[in-house]
């Protein structure tokens, strides 16, 4: 194609000539002169429309993401789909149980992501400890890993603690749901502390959730604590983690809700077998089984058999191998498999509609804080219902005990009617805490005679009393508003504390020595007819014991060296040297021949890669002797030769310098040897001339 029908395909006109540079530069001034916009160019531009929106969309996505789906709030402890099915469960909770799928088509009224995720959190939220939600069939099986039954099949309702603690329709604000036909809580007005009690994970756009659970009754003392505390002296809530599948924790390096901690899985010895009767965090007997038969494979652990005989309680028996120490392998379970394992916490959480990272003293602080603002709502609204209450007794009792009923018989207008009323109350107006207003006296006329004719003044001024009792409780309860709290949560200790117990013990690990665990794992074998070398190598000679996490190195006699691991099997050729545990600062002595030279070094073999060749001599060198330290001396005995008038030296060498494996020595002889030793042998002849050897 031509350039001019090039140009006509892009429907641009031919380039007639170049311009010079300086013509480029007036039409640009030309150009600025009548402020004509540059053509945009979205590849160079740094700031376009397609990039403002891709940067709004992504930041809605995050935002929805973090807020909405994956992190807790911090005031009621739970995630949005699970303040949704808390709803929904206490607005269908009639004491009864509830078939789940009925529970979950009633929440998708207010979450937009379909019945899965609810089923699934409704789940969860019940074997979290049983704190919110009582299920009733097939829930699954927290120590197997089993599924739950399908929602149809399985039924649930809130437990009382749930029921007393979180809901409070006037204290709670809401907002419409996704698709405005209803209304949701923002948040629940919890009591508790939620978010320790339940734990929670999550992932979002840029950064993660990990809150680990926390022993309901310790969160309660802990706030109790908080609520003596004075301002000289505050108090720093420190609880420590525990864990529903129990286990036995080491907290070193953990501390108020940041770090890590350790967890074992609590094993027993019963008649000479290993028994597993607890879980370490976030694992199952399906899990655990797993890890133990993949460390057997690798022959970590001594173990002929696993029957795991978990059902209501984790049962996994362990039959030892022949001679095994029960001690040694349960050291090495707790260093091979599933059975030690860590759990970072890292607590972000929703404050304010904005993710904080916060730590468990701040989160106590904070819901302790909460639950004081909530009773004081609660006391606020009782005092106000007493008072009415109080009003609308009080106002019947005067109606009636002083007949102002009767005012109204020869009242032609409902005007009259109401004036009569009023004027008939004014009298008594001292005897009430409120003014009287129109609602109350439509209340008054709407008295049937029956319950006139059939009033009981003295049961209404015995309601009257208890009502003016109650309402100097909450009176008082207001003024002392901290010490009502303290007793509030006393009486949730003393109501629950037999029902929650500490089920993690608390102890301090001694660090394993894996290394002196797998010392003699693995044997080392080389059978030099296969010229093959490693731990499957059946046969030959036996060269060492060593663990899986050694490093052995290969010498040649040509001078290479390699470090692996230990393999299974490996092809070493006829010119293999030796094979030992690998030393970075091991000193070495080697005399090697090269182009009719014998070199003689001391060198340390250094850093080095994993399965790569190097050399400690040259290039079709032969090493004749190798060995670990510096010996005092070194025997030689030469080939005979013609004109030869030395047969035989000795070397002192302790004075050569220790270099690099790479380094060339000194020069040790030219002559050919015959015999080199580091103490005279049979082929040392004592009547003979020996001058000593000098190293150049």
């Amino acid at each position: 194609m031509s350039t001019d029908e090039l140009d006509l395909f892009f429907n641009e006109e031919p380039v007639k000539e170049v311009q010079s540079e300086d013509a480029l530069t007036e039409d640009a001034e030309v150009l600025e002169e009548l402020d004509v916009p540059e053509e945009h160019d979205p590849l160079e531009t740094e700031h376009g429309p397609l990039r403002e929106l891709v940067n709004f969309n992504f930041m809605q996505y995050a935002s929805y993401v973090i807020c909405e789906r994956a992190i807790p709030n911090v005031e009621d402890g739970l995630k949005p789909v699970q303040r949704r099915i808390m709803h929904a469960l206490y607005e269908k909770d009639d004491g009864r149980f509830i078939k789940v799928a009925n529970v979950v088509g009633h929440t998708m009224q207010y979450h937009p992501h379909g019945d899965a995720s609810i089923n699934d959190a409704l789940v969860s939220l019940t074997n979290r400890g049983g704190y919110l939600i009582e299920g009733q069939g097939n829930f699954g099986n927290i120590y197997t890993g089993d599924r739950a039954a399908a929602g149809r099949y399985i039924e649930c309702r809130l437990t009382p603690l749930a029921r007393e603690q979180l809901f409070n329709k006037e204290l709670t604000r809401y907002i419409p749901s996704y698709d405005g036909r209803n209304k949701e809580p923002v948040t629940l007005p919890s009591k508790l502390p939620l978010l320790l009690m339940l734990g929670a994970d999550g992932i979002a756009v840029g950064l993660s959730t990990a809150i680990l659970t926390y022993n309901f009754i310790e969160l309660l003392e802990a706030q109790i604590e908080i609520l003596r505390e004075k301002k000289r002296t505050p108090y720093v809530a420190d609880p420590l983690p525990d864990f529903q599948l129990g286990g036995i924790m080491d907290v070193s390096e953990y501390k108020n809700g940041v770090g890590k901690v350790k967890v074992r899985a609590k094993i027993e010895e019963r008649k000479g077998r290993l028994v597993i009767t607890e879980l370490p965090f976030g694992q199952t007997t399906e899990k655990l089984t797993a890890s133990i038969e993949d460390a057997v494979k690798k022959k970590k652990v001594a173990v002929r058999a696993i029957n795991d005989f978990t059902a209501e309680r984790v049962e996994i028996e362990l039959v030892l191998s022949q001679g095994a120490s029960p001690l040694q392998v349960e050291k090495s379970l707790y260093a091979f498999t599933n059975c030690e394992v860590s759990a970072s916490s890292r607590i972000i959480v929703i404050r304010d509609n904005r993710p904080v990272e916060m730590n468990v003293d701040e989160i106590l602080h904070l819901n302790t804080r909460q639950m004081v603002s909530v009773l004081e709502g609660e006391l606020n609204l009782r005092r106000d219902k007493l008072l009415d209450l109080f009003h609308t007794k009080t106002l019947i009792q005067i109606f009636v005990e002083n007949r102002i009923y009767k005012k109204i018989e020869k009242c032609k207008t409902f005007e009259a009617v109401r004036k009569a009323v009023f004027d008939g109350l004014e009298p008594f107006k001292d005897e009430l805490r409120r003014p009287v207003v129109d609602d109350d006296v439509d209340m008054l006329l709407g008295i049937k005679i029956k319950r006139i004719s059939l009033f009981d003044m003295g049961k209404n001024k015995a309601d009257i009393e208890k009502i003016l009792e109650e309402l100097a409780e909450v009176e008082k309860n207001l003024a002392g508003l901290n010490g009502y709290a303290i007793r509030y949560v006393k009486a949730l200790l003393k109501k629950y504390k037999a029902d929650y117990p500490r089920r993690t013990q608390i102890a301090t690990f001694k660090e394993i020595a894996v290394r002196e665990l797998t010392a003699s794992e693995l044997s080392i074998n080389h059978d030099p007819e296969i010229q093959f070398i490693g731990s499957a190598v059946k046969g030959g000679e036996l060269l060492m014991k060593c663990s899986s996490l050694d490093k052995l190195m290969f010498i040649w006699n040509d001078g290479r060296y390699q470090v692996m691991p230990p393999p299974e099997k490996q092809f070493v050729d006829g010119d293999f040297h030796s094979c030992s545990l690998f030393d970075r600062d091991r000193e070495m002595t080697c005399i090697y021949t090269h182009q009719k030279a014998t070199y003689i070094k001391r060198f340390t073999f250094g850093g080095t890669i994993m399965n790569r060749d190097y050399r400690l001599a040259p290039e079709k060198a032969k090493i004749i002797f190798l060995a670990e330290g510096c010996p005092e001396e070194i025997y030689l005995r030469y080939r005979p030769a013609k004109g030869q008038r030395i047969h035989q030296q000795f070397f002192k060498i302790k004075s050569l310098l220790v270099k690099g494996a790479k380094a060339k020595g000194n020069r040790l002889t030219t002559k050919s040897i015959q015999y080199i030793d580091t103490k005279p042998g049979r082929w040392w002849r004592d009547d003979e001339e020996t001058p000593p050897g000098v190293l150049l």
